[in-house]
């Protein structure tokens, strides 16, 4: 029957799927118009909702609270506070907290939302990690400078007790790790959040057009196969829940990495 193969169906479907990851929608204002992705539609998304739930989380702090919600994003913001701040960076780790705990609920929040069905995720743009990225970059040099001063953070690059021979290759190789940092952290983040929605999307494409050539008229064998690409679907769904909260996890350490090594003396 035709149009029942699901090998054609996946290569006409397949076009479509990327081009949903590509998509933008255009807001205009007047004659002229402003055009924004949906990626960058949902990062404004994520930046409210962050900032509805501080707001109103940080209305409803008890010594003991009584709603999950509010323990639960207690709970997120203790990890930032003590595991990732004062375990990382440690002796004036406060003034940082804020940071960490803006980059940690903004991609948190950014990758469980590109978790619903026919949702995207803003971090699974490069221009959304490229952006968390360059503000995490700029913030650890500045603090870097200020605890330093200009000159000294300069030198600080090179480790302390070289031979002085030695001090201008390691200083060449220090700095290209210190500037490759801001690539590394934005591609990261992106490369794992689309990487995993993209394999999401493909097995859900899989499941669909194996089961539509069963019920088209196909062979039964393509019903069985639907069952075992939804069932790949399902693991790589809990597995995706694990990587979103990982992802984030990642970037704010690796931030408070960096705050600690251009602060600290070594």
């Amino acid at each position: 029957m035709e149009g029942t193969n699901p090998i054609e169906m996946l290569n006409e479907a397949v076009p479509e799927l990327q081009a949903s990851f590509d998509s933008a929608f255009l807001i205009e204002f007047g004659n002229s118009g402003f055009g924004i992705t949906q990626y960058m539609a949902y990062a404004i998304l994520v930046f409210i909702i962050v900032l509805l739930v501080v707001f109103g989380v940080g209305r409803k702090l008890t010594l003991v609270p009584s709603s999950k919600f509010t323990n639960m994003v207690e709970y997120g913001y203790q990890m930032v506070r003590n595991s990732i701040g004062e375990g990382t960076i440690g002796h004036g780790y406060k003034k940082h907290i804020p940071l960490l705990a803006t980059l940690f609920f903004f991609i948190l929040v950014s990758n469980f939302i590109g978790l619903i069905p026919g949702a995207k995720a803003a971090t699974g743009s490069i221009q959304i990690t490229w952006a968390l990225s360059i503000v995490a970059f700029v913030y650890f040099n500045y603090w870097g400078v200020k605890a330093h001063g200009g000159w000294g953070y300069i030198k600080s690059i090179a480790p302390s007790g070289l031979p002085a021979v030695m001090v201008p290759i390691i200083w060449v190789f220090e700095f290209v790790s210190l500037v490759i940092r801001v690539l590394t952290l934005a591609v990261r983040l992106y490369g794992n959040m689309f990487a995993g929605h993209m394999a999401l999307g493909v097995f859900a494409l899989f499941a669909t057009s194996f089961l539509t050539a069963t019920l088209n008229g196909a062979t039964p064998a393509f019903g069985g196969l639907s069952i075992v690409w939804l069932l790949f679907e399902i693991f790589m769904y809990a597995l995706e829940t694990l990587v979103a909260f990982l992802q984030a996890y990642v970037f704010t350490i690796l931030t408070a990495v960096y705050i600690n090594l251009a602060t600290s003396s070594h």
